[in-house]
Order: C-alpha cells, then structure tokens, then sequence
C-alpha cells in the first residue's frame, strides 16, 4: 500500500520550508520503520522507490512545480529508473534522502535521488519524469515558461546521456525478439506457425 499518511506527513513537515532554485537540492531526514523491511531485516528496494517518491514530491513543491501542475491540470508521471543498491539500511536506521533535478531534455526532466547514513550513500537513483495532460506528455518548453524558467537545461552529465542513449535502443513492446531456445520452440516449428 502507497504510504498515504507518510506522503501527507512529509508535505505539513515541509510546508514553510523555503522555496528552492530548480537545481537546489532538498534534503529530508527519514527512518526505516518495521513496515519497510524485507525477511532480511533491510529497507526493501522496492519501498525504496517508494520512498523516493516522497522526496521528488516535495523537491517539486519547493521549486513550484507542483503550483504549475495544478494551475494546468497536468499529473505527474515516471517513465524511467536506473537504481544502484550499494548498502544496507536497517529498522530503526536514520538517513538522509537527497533529491535535485539534473536537467531535462525536450520531453523528460531527469532526477537523481540518494539515501545517505553517516556520510555514505547507501542508494541512489536517476528518475526520468514528465509532466503530462490529456493530450500526452507536456513538453519541457512549456513546463519552463509555466514555472518562469529557462527553457534550456544545463548540460546533463555524461552518465546521465550514455543512460538516456542506451535506454532508447531497447526494444518495445519488450520481449517479442527473444531466442526459439529462450521461449521453448524450436526455430522450425516457429517458421511454420509464421508461415501457417
């Protein structure tokens, strides 16, 4: 279940803390409570993505997105996710999540989010994200002009580019190209269901 209670309590603790540039970070101090571990005593990595989405809704808050969002009727949504789990979290640990954008492209805003414990990063995630409306997603251009910032982004580093080039050759839909031995047929008998 999404952490309705922890999501609203994260945006009243939140709500008079100053508003940030579009490339500020923001910074909130979280613990892993019983409810986020796995049998192996652990913050979850999927609760992590979970908790992610906490910090990206208040980063956006902050640099007024979500303000822009609501005047539009724009939603917000993911289309993308590149994680690295480096170490553990335990119940009852304090952490730090940090969140920023990082640039955008002409349909996408890229985001990079970390869990840190006692100076070492114990997660850390690059999101694609987009705003979108009835008619699909908002391009960037437009979402810029609604908040009254530059609609050129800064450069994206060089991970973050190599990611978004590698993405973009996998296929989709997914998994239509795979091997006859991966799918349990053989190639003749998958020739003559294609010719039949």
């Amino acid at each position: 279940m999404y952490p309705i209670f922890r999501f609203v309590t994260e945006l009243v603790r939140h709500r008079n803390a100053p508003p940030l540039g579009l490339l500020e970070e923001h910074r909130a101090e979280h613990i892993c409570w019983p409810w986020d571990i796995d049998p192996w005593m652990e913050l979850n990595n999927g609760r992590i993505l979970t908790l992610y989405d906490l910090g990206r809704v208040v980063l956006f808050q902050r640099i007024g997105v979500v303000r822009a969002m609501r005047e539009n009727r724009w939603v917000g949504t993911n289309a993308g996710a590149s994680v690295r789990y480096r170490r553990r979290l335990r119940a009852f640990q304090r952490y730090e999540m940090r969140s920023r954008i990082i640039g955008w492209d002409a349909r996408f805003i890229y985001a990079e989010q970390g869990m840190w414990r006692k100076g070492t990063c114990a997660s850390h995630a690059l999101i694609r994200m987009a705003a979108a409306s009835e008619n699909g997603i908002v391009p960037t251009a437009e979402l810029a002009a609604a908040l009254g910032v530059d609609p050129q982004s800064p450069p994206l580093p060089a991970w973050v580019a190599a990611w978004i080039a590698a993405d973009a050759e996998r296929p989709w839909p997914p998994m239509e190209d795979l091997p006859a031995a991966w799918t349990g047929q053989d190639a003749s008998i998958e020739a003559e269901q294609k010719a039949g």
